[in-house]
């Protein structure tokens, strides 16, 4: 039994330090090694066989999988998301007269574009037609 046991964590421990040294590319990937990992072992613990051991590794890689994977998909919209508010907006930068520069975040509408004050431009507006608004 205690052979069993230490055979278990061995192989445990070798898994760990296998995803350590190597890494994978997503959390799905992560998950699922580690849930793996960690199947293995308990069906080692518990079963004291070949059989036990790998239906503990394929359930613990299974439910590992789809935790990391359901992470991996919040972090990818999250990203888009942040990544679309960036498209919805454009920055143009005023040098004022005293050779400071101010910068003016102008947000995207249909085909023009409306400054913080409200204003509406048919297109992007230049430097020289916003300074007479924001600039000094």
């Amino acid at each position: 039994m205690v052979k069993d046991i230490v055979t278990g964590l061995i192989m445990v421990l070798v898994g760990l330090m296998l995803i350590f040294v190597v890494g994978c590319g997503s959390n799905a990937q992560t998950g699922a090694a580690l849930g793996a990992l960690a199947g293995a072992g308990i069906g080692q613990i518990a079963g004291r066989s070949t059989e036990s051991t790998l239906i503990g590794a394929a359930v613990g890689g299974t439910a590992g999988y789809m935790l990391g994977n359901e992470s991996d998909r919040k972090k990818t919209q999250a990203e888009m998301a942040y990544l679309h508010q960036q498209t919805d907006y454009a920055t143009v930068n005023i040098t004022n007269s005293n050779g400071s520069v101010s910068q003016v975040r102008l947000r995207k509408q249909g085909v023009g574009y409306v400054g913080t004050r409200g204003e509406y431009y048919n297109t992007l507006p230049t430097q020289d037609q916003l300074r007479p608004v924001y600039g000094f």
